[in-house]
């Protein structure tokens, strides 16, 4: 039997290295704020979309997890160090868990269900408990395609150090500010905001597929998260590289790959289209 990746139940003690981590980057974020300039805000927007869109949803989500389209490998890996930048885990560690989602959502079993709280599904999943960040020979169990390259073994092992060298950098070139702005403050939006496709598009918004699970599509989450928030959509279809699947679902990461796609990088890609009137009234 495959062991699951939440072990021990949300009233349990909480795990105190996770909320200390997490704590101090909600300070720093904090902080940042008092210290705020016009050249931190523009390198925190520039990080916020190569690791936001293209580290978790062009990669972790819509290429590691579902493959719903394939990129050169080297693109492909480049993709996975971005999403270490978020402090979301490494890419086996993300994709085993978005996985175990999928196969158990809302139900016994999924890591962030709603049925389990609010508070749970948004951030207390990975509060309390062992979440097996570094369990890689646990987690690969559920990512078996990520095991066979060494590479994302290493990454998921040392999912920490890319996000301490660009901390680094940025302290270099512009000071405690720079850093507080580009990593601190940076993180914690993202972490909100994919937390929010965990939480919010499982309780509030409009359902175009009678799926089996609760999910719902979000027009504000599919803003902050670059096309994730038409969930909805994606439980309907989950290998679709197109999330928004009507012309007003704005779905960034989808025009990101489609010039991917223009640009002969991008291939072998799969996206579902909403029936026609005719086919509907057939189905009818």
């Amino acid at each position: 039997m495959r062991p699951n990746i939440v072990t021990v139940p949300r009233n349990d003690r909480p795990n105190w290295f996770t909320a200390s981590i997490l704590a101090i980057f909600h300070i720093g974020a904090i902080a940042a704020l008092f210290m705020f300039s016009w050249r931190n805000l523009a390198v925190t927007m520039v990080l916020y979309w190569i690791t936001i869109c293209f580290g978790i949803s062009m990669g972790y989500h819509r290429l590691h997890t579902h493959r719903s389209y394939r990129v050169p490998l080297l693109l492909e890996y480049f993709f996975a160090v971005c999403g270490t930048l978020t402090l979301e885990g490494g890419p086996i560690f993300w994709v085993a868990t978005h996985r175990l989602h999928h196969a158990k959502s809302d139900k016994p079993g999924d890591p962030h269900t709603p049925h389990d709280g609010k508070w749970w599904s948004h951030m207390g999943w990975i509060l309390f408990g062992e979440t097996n960040h570094n369990n890689t020979a646990v987690m690969s169990r559920y990512a078996p395609d990520l095991a066979k390259h060494r590479f994302y073994i290493w990454l998921n092992n040392y999912h920490w150090l890319p996000i301490i060298i660009l901390a680094a950098i940025l302290y270099a070139f512009g000071g405690l500010s720079l850093m507080l702005w580009g990593v601190c403050f940076r993180v914690v939006v993202g972490l909100h905001a994919t937390w929010l496709v965990n939480s919010a598009t499982h309780l509030w918004g409009t359902r175009r597929f009678e799926t089996t699970d609760d999910s719902r599509n979000s027009w504000w989450v599919a803003l902050m998260t670059f096309g994730e928030g038409w969930h909805n959509n994606h439980h309907a279809h989950p290998t679709s590289a197109r999330h928004g699947l009507a012309w007003y679902e704005v779905d960034l990461s989808w025009m990101q790959i489609s010039v991917l796609k223009y640009l002969g990088i991008a291939k072998s890609i799969r996206v579902a289209k909403l029936p026609t009137a005719a086919e509907n009234r057939e189905a009818a």
